[in-house]
């Protein structure tokens, strides 16, 4: 096992034995509370709870304050070196066990019968019923755990939050309450966590989408419907303009398709047995049933077979800043992140088996030039395959092109040297893919990017092209979407760069100040000057003082700041603050529009 999957597995352990403590913990501070579920997660752990109600027949929650006595009660339980135990028990001893905890019986009859872990979880493996117990405490778990509570560091962990979770995810079932931790190795390691997550409050990209006037909500218009601002705008269109170039040199054709469809698109298709629950509901217009679209392949492949194809047309790129529209749930609905409205950077490319491995890879290596740009320094590709026990249900029901096309996109990155990483039962229902997780420059994780391959849509829509044997051939389809949507790639690079955005998508480049009013028609000049060779420029021909015009100006992150005075306008130059304080004086007009155009061009990060 690599040094990484120790420190992955060591982390594991700590952090579920830390969710036992907890849970330990909760139950001897309140004997009544019944138990859910409390697993590790990938910054810490947490444990569901049921309260039940309080002295006005209410739904008992937990206070701060409950946490803290949480926390103490758990340092107590540590200091204490017990062992964590394992044991093997039949469901009848289980139920035995657990006979006051409905929830655990619930999960016990799951395991009894096959076909679920104990967390409520559906898996291949063997059911096995199992508990592991440390002091007083035993709980329903197959592990692994830490050998005892004290190699749990006491001054490594902390209680975060409490949230409501429903039962299984099930919002039929019961509103549990939900404690969240996190726990690290040490006490530097954890200080390190904490500080990251404050810096992320600092870079919350609805805070400063806010304060840097880039989009807002409007409830009149509608949960998850962002309304972008002239800010917001220019970002966009910049990153669309990036997209374009890419696509360009690339060999892509841009198309366009409506925002709606008739539903008959969508049987065809298959994404109405599947997906229909994440659609908007359908309108009847003359005894004909409409959907809004949320996605853009099946467009695209009638485009495909609008016309007959030959071997010397293929591949086929299509690329598309296509409109969608899904219904994610209210709870579900988060700033930019999670939307109901979205605009995708999507391409779809017809390829033979012959031309698959080199699309594929093509792809691929456009996201790590997406990467470069961006300065994204980590990242993690993810295979996602299938499960055959869902196949007829998640995943189109043909093990044999599972399998086939999952080996042709392994073979594919082996091949290509990249690293990846292999993740079962998280594939499109009409083949494999690679997602793309990266990590802002503070180290927050985001899933962005996608790159599948469709084995099985293509022949319902008849898609075929004559290959040099003269025979039709179905083309295989690669779905990609370097840059995510709009809006969640906004999303992510206002926290990436804390809306420090480098100069070439800076919605404003340039903020010109005057001195006084003497200096305005100078001012004024200068800024047409600069927008003319492409420079975004504005002059603040405001009343207030330099040094507040100034301020205004870091606020809101502009970039360049060249201050006007009666020298500047006699030499023909300017005094230049940058947004990181650095100073210039006595700087060339001419000089310093060829800097910011070559940083324009070169999207160059830095100032």
């Amino acid at each position: 096992m690599k040094s990484s999957e120790l420190e992955k597995d060591a982390l594991y352990k700590l952090r579920h034995s830390a969710a036992h403590v907890m849970a330990q913990a909760v139950l001897e501070l309140y004997p009544e509370a019944k138990l859910g579920i409390g697993p590790p997660i990938d910054t810490g752990f947490y444990y569901d709870f049921d309260l039940g109600v309080d002295a006005e027949g209410k739904p008992r929650t937990f206070t701060p304050e409950d946490l803290a006595a949480i926390e103490k009660r758990m340092r107590q339980i540590i200091a204490g070196k017990h062992e964590f135990q394992y044991q093997e028990v039949s469901a009848d001893e289980a139920r035995e066990l657990f006979k006051n905890q409905p929830y655990k019986l619930e999960l016990i009859d799951g395991l009894a019968q096959g076909g679920i872990d104990e967390y409520g979880n559906e898996t291949d493996e063997k059911p096995v019923i199992s508990t592991y117990q440390q002091d007083t405490f035993k709980d329903l778990c197959r592990g692994p755990h830490v050998e005892a509570t004290n190699k749990i560091p006491v001054d490594g962990f902390k209680l975060m939050t409490v949230a409501g979770a429903y039962w299984r995810g099930d919002e039929h079932n019961p509103m549990l309450q939900r404690i969240y931790g996190t726990a690290w190795p040490n006490k530097k390691e954890l200080k390190q966590y904490l500080d990251m997550l404050e810096e992320a409050k600092k870079r919350d990209h609805r805070k400063l989408g806010k304060e840097l006037d880039i989009f807002t909500f409007d409830d009149e218009v509608g949960p998850g419907l962002p309304l972008w601002l002239p800010n917001g705008a220019i970002l966009i269109e910049e990153l669309e303009k990036l997209a374009k170039e890419m696509e360009e040199k690339a060999g892509y054709q841009r198309v366009r398709t409506p925002h709606l469809t008739k539903e008959d698109l969508f049987l065809r298709s298959g994404h109405l047995p599947y997906y229909e629950e994440s659609m908007y509901p359908p309108m009847e217009m003359e005894g004909v049933r409409y959907f809004i679209k949320p996605m853009n392949c099946p467009f695209h492949h009638k485009i495909f077979g609008s016309r007959p194809r030959s071997y010397r047309d293929m591949p086929i790129r299509l690329a598309e800043y296509g409109t969608c529209y899904r219904y994610e749930k209210s709870g579900e609905l988060f700033g930019l992140m999670r939307v109901r409205s979205m605009q995708m950077n999507d391409a779809h490319i017809y390829c033979s088996e012959q031309q698959f491995e080199q699309e594929f890879m093509g792809v691929i290596a456009m996201y790590i030039d997406y990467f470069r740009i961006f300065g994204i320094d980590k990242y993690v590709m993810r295979l996602s395959t299938h499960s055959k026990k869902d196949l007829g249900k998640k995943y189109v029901d043909n093990e044999r092109l599972w399998l086939k096309t999952e080996d042709m996109v392994r073979r594919a990155m082996d091949n290509g040297g990249v690293p990846y990483v292999e993740v079962a039962g998280e594939a499109a229902f009409y083949g494999p893919k690679i997602d793309v997780e990266i990590w802002s420059a503070i180290g927050r994780e985001f899933t962005l990017a996608t790159n599948q391959v469709d084995f099985a849509v293509p022949a319902r829509f008849d898609l075929s092209f004559v290959n040099p044997d003269g025979e039709d051939e179905t083309p295989l389809c690669i779905h990609r979407a370097p840059l995510s949507t709009h809006e969640r790639m906004v999303g992510f690079l206002i926290e990436h760069y804390a809306g420090k955005f480098p100069v070439w998508l800076a919605p404003e480049q340039v903020r010109i100040i005057p001195i006084t009013e003497a200096h305005h028609d100078y001012a004024v000049q200068l800024q047409q000057r600069l927008r003319a060779e492409g420079i975004r420029a504005e002059a603040d021909l405001g009343s207030d003082r330099m040094n507040n015009k100034i301020r205004q100006a870091q606020l809101m992150q502009v970039p360049y700041m060249p201050v006007i005075g009666d020298q500047e306008m006699a030499e023909g130059a300017i005094a230049l603050r940058k947004r990181d304080n650095s100073r210039q004086n006595g700087l060339p007009v001419g000089e310093f529009i060829a800097s910011v155009k070559e940083k324009i061009a070169t999207r160059s990060s830095e100032l």
